[in-house]
């Protein structure tokens, strides 16, 4: 069993083997047809600069020179200087929203509290709390007491018969 597993990992290493040398020898070809493309071109360029000029000193004092930072003093090579490159303008998309107007307000008022008996009532509530509740109590009673009061009214005008206007009602 050992051996079958051994010989499909061999034959799979065979196999990516061949595929990465295919596309190595396709790559220098790419690379060969390119590199023999801009030779071509820049042979091309050295044959127009010989007819031009007919002598090598002349091509060895041009050359190719491009200075991206520093102007050179001498005239002919002060051309090769570059253009400084433009980089593309960066929009802050922060500094683009516009900030929402606030109201401002008085510092000074920040300084006092908004209810300058808020520690007073803190420490009467207990007792405040005690006196609404006895609040209630007796009003629950005065009500009672009323009720009992008209009851006894109408008790007493209903054997009678008769109805007496009663203010308190």
């Amino acid at each position: 069993m050992g051996s079958e597993e051994e010989e499909e990992s061999v034959v799979s290493a065979e196999q990516a083997a061949a595929e990465r040398r295919e596309r190595l020898r396709a790559f220098k070809a790419y690379a060969a047809e390119n590199n023999n493309s801009v030779q071509a071109a820049e042979n091309n360029s050295v044959q127009a600069q010989d007819d031009d000029n007919g002598t090598d000193e002349n091509q060895e004092n041009n050359l190719n020179m491009k200075f991206r930072n520093y102007l050179p003093h001498d005239k002919q090579l002060q051309e090769g200087k570059l253009a400084p490159p433009v980089l593309p303008k960066f929009e802050d998309p922060i500094a683009t929203e516009l900030p929402m107007q606030e109201k401002q307000e008085d510092p000074f008022l920040n300084i006092a509290p908004k209810k300058p008996n808020w520690d007073l009532r803190r420490d009467v509530q207990k007792k405040l709390d005690k006196l609404e509740k006895r609040t209630q109590k007796a009003i629950f009673q005065l009500m009672e007491e009323q009720e009992r009061h008209k009851i006894l009214l109408e008790g007493e005008n209903g054997a009678d018969g008769t109805e007496e206007y009663n203010g308190n009602n």
